[in-house]
Parts: structure tokens; sequence; C-alpha cells
């Protein structure tokens, strides 16, 4: 049975057209229309009027190695409130150990370079950020739209990329099956080449979100 801020594969691979990654080295899925095409829609609205510069934890001195957009979304708009139902419907999280849910929106040039959504523990920021609410467990990150070059998502240690498709989900598990940070989750928001890519990000945490 998962333990608070985690769900489980067999969870997962319940939802119809749930894919996992063929790996041993991470828990990694993917599931094309988890979202409708109108959802997707009005969360990139909400993105559009509230977006800020991207900022990274532990900055490490490269002012291109995240160069996007993010948006804070309100838990009281409507919209956000459906996409967090249908994720507590997937995953089975209590929503008390959610992060508020984040959007990013990605113009021609823009990147996030290979990172994992974890706190290295050995970093500066680790206690700032994990002191409360604990580590990252689970990613859940959802295309909004279509992009007409680049933007994909590379996972090289495990040899797998996924383009972006509106509307198509990719989870994963931020920590190995001892509660150890998973370096394999590393991952590259790849360079924009044509068009203009949006996402929505949910990250969970072993405690409580405070």
């Amino acid at each position: 049975m998962a333990g608070p801020g985690e769900s489980s594969t067999d969870r997962l691979l319940a939802k119809a057209g749930m894919q996992r990654a063929p790996s041993a080295k991470i828990e990694l899925f993917q599931c094309r229309d988890f979202l409708s095409a109108e959802l997707c829609e009005e969360l990139i609205a909400l993105i559009d009027a509230g977006r800020r510069p991207s900022t990274i934890a532990d900055d490490n001195g490269d002012s291109y190695f995240r160069t996007s957009e993010t948006c804070d979304l309100s838990a009281s708009e409507p919209a956000v409130q459906r996409l967090e139902a249908m994720l507590l419907e997937l995953n089975g999280i209590d929503p008390a150990h959610g992060e508020p849910v984040q959007g990013q929106r990605y113009a021609v040039g823009q990147e996030f370079k290979a990172h994992t959504d974890y706190f290295a523990p050995d970093g500066l920021d680790f206690h700032k950020f994990c002191s409360v609410a604990g580590q990252r467990t689970w990613t859940f990150m959802i295309y909004l739209n279509e992009v007409v070059a680049g933007g994909a998502t590379r996972f090289k240690t495990v040899g797998k990329t996924f383009q972006p498709e509106a509307g198509k989900l990719l989870c994963w598990n931020n920590r190995r099956p001892d509660g150890s940070v998973n370096p394999n989750t590393l991952h590259h928001g790849m360079k924009v080449r044509k068009g203009v890519k949006y996402v929505i990000t949910k990250w969970y945490r072993e405690k409580e979100w405070g």
C-alpha cells in the first residue's frame, strides 16, 4: 500500500491508456488524452494571464539553465479544481501533500536544461525547501498543446524522449523504493524550435504542504 505522498504502479496502470516506460531504473509513465482540449485551453489562458520568469533552487550560476516562464494557478479557479479532481482520482495521493499547481510557458529558444525535480540533499537550499513538507515524491506533468518543432522532454539515462501532445500526461516517482532520491529521473525540457509550449506541473511531498 502506498504511503503518504505516494502513488503506486498498480494504481496508475489501472487507468485506461496508461503506459509504463520499459526500464527498471525508474517508475515513469505516460497517458495520452488525459485532459480534454477544452480544459487545456482554459489552463493555457490562466498561464498567459499570470506568467513570470521561472527560477530554480540552488542557483548554479547559469542564467540560461531555465529560461521559461512560470505561473502559480489559484486553487479557486474552476479549471484548476477540475484538474485536481482528475489527478486525485488517478493517483490517490492525499491533496494535502500536493504543492499548488504550476503552469509553464516556453517560447522559441526557451528550455529547462537537464535537472531533477527533487531537492538535492546536499544542496544549499535543501533545508529551506524541505524542512516543512519534506522531499518531493511524485511529479505529474501535462502538455497542454502541440508544439510545431522542439520542446520534447528527454530522460537521457533511460533513453526516453516524449514529444508534446495536447492533453498528454507524464508522471514519475522521484524516489527509489528505499526512499532515496533517484538520479535516473534527470530530464531535460528541450528547446522549443518553433511555436510555443505550455505545460502543467503538479508535485507531491512526503509530508503535508505547509
